[in-house]
């Protein structure tokens, strides 16, 4: 059996205790980092939100000449699988999404366990795939929710572009553009509204987005991780998935949340206006009910569930900086798959009861 690929930080030891002790996003410090038995320069830091005060962290890897990569400890998450099993299933709905491995991460020849290595959404992820864009966006809190009112202080917001990050474009061009969008979808209803989200929005691809994100039950997916880009050949926004381990029956800290978490239509204001129209309501059941019998099926989940864990599995039982226990991994897969049951039979039924 393979061992996972093993990935090697060498950090000044000074460094190394001020990002630990420091724990924020957004500071770096330089380092180098060997991988497929190469020696690369790399700024190293900090990712994650609530994760920042773990044990165990997550990173972030900006490779000197090479990739962005992020490295999840999904410490919360007893399979380690979630995000990789959700990107894997936006892939094979058609919705573009990193791809992901599981790694072992080793810093000053101190193993940290294993880590899943997820791909950057920034423009070499589109050109690998010959996507034309415009800008990227990063839905990085839960204002980019596409609403005028902030979901804390529920007032109006400070601005329109509260809850977004500029990955690609310019404060000139690409801000404006979305505060007009989000403006825009609040304004417009009727006709109009229909006409303004077709000129400006691949409807189509949002509901398969929204799909995914349902099926999948990623309760914070809506209006938040998510990255908007404009396709460059017809300037509509697209949408893709961005941070999913709290999915497949199980919150963002692990805990079984049910699997009827999610109701079918999904939230966020954008998703609310849509669905207001009958021809949108009536487009998203056909893409579920496909789904119901193509995709989100034990059948076509189970084979890669059984893969990931052919391929973690050994590292796993000798991986001491895991926060829960090795029999709780052995579980999971069928954990997981009771959720697809689960999650099946409530669908179905909300499919029944909704009127398109």
């Amino acid at each position: 059996m393979e061992e996972l690929p093993v990935r090697k930080i060498l950090i000044d030891n000074e460094d190394w205790n001020d990002l630990q002790d420091t724990a924020k996003r957004g500071r770096y410090k330089t380092v180098d980092i060997i991988m497929n038995g190469q020696q690369y320069k790399a700024q190293f830091g900090l990712r994650g939100g609530h994760t920042l005060h773990y044990s165990k962290k997550s990173y972030e890897v900006i490779v000197e000449g090479g990739p962005t990569l992020h490295w999840n400890a999904e410490f919360d998450d007893p399979s380690l699988i979630r995000n990789a099993l959700s990107f894997h299933f936006f892939n094979e709905i058609g919705v573009p999404s990193p791809l992901t491995q599981h790694i072992e991460v080793e810093i000053n020849d101190r193993p940290q366990g294993v880590y899943l290595e997820i791909e950057s959404v920034d423009a070499t992820f589109f050109k690998k795939r010959g996507i034309g864009f415009r800008s990227i966006l990063y839905a990085s809190n839960d204002s980019a929710d596409f609403s005028l009112i902030d979901p804390i202080h529920r007032g109006k917001k400070d601005s329109l572009f509260d809850g977004y990050e500029l990955k690609y474009g310019s404060d000139k061009v690409t801000k404006p553009k979305l505060i007009r969008f989000v403006r825009g979808i609040n304004k417009h209803s009727g006709k109009s509204f229909i006409a303004f989200t077709a000129k400006r929005l691949d409807v189509k691809q949002y509901l398969l987005w929204l799909a995914g994100a349902v099926l999948t039950s990623n309760y914070d997916g809506f209006d938040q991780n998510y990255a908007l880009y404009e396709h460059r050949k017809t300037g509509k926004y697209r949408i893709i998935p961005w941070d999913y381990e709290g999915t497949w029956g199980r919150n963002c800290y692990g805990r079984p949340c049910g699997s009827d978490l999610v109701r079918l239509q999904g939230y966020n204001k954008l998703t609310e206006k849509l669905f207001q129209y009958s021809a949108c309501r009536k487009a998203y059941k056909a893409i579920i009910n496909n789904l119901l019998v193509t995709q989100f099926t034990v059948e076509r989940i189970d084979p890669v569930i059984t893969r990931y864990y052919k391929q973690i599995t050994p590292a796993i039982r000798h991986d001491f900086t895991r926060k829960s226990s090795y029999d709780t991994f052995l579980n999971e897969p069928s954990f997981i798959l009771e959720y697809v049951r689960e999650r099946r039979a409530i669908i179905k039924a909300a499919l029944k009861a909704w009127k398109a």
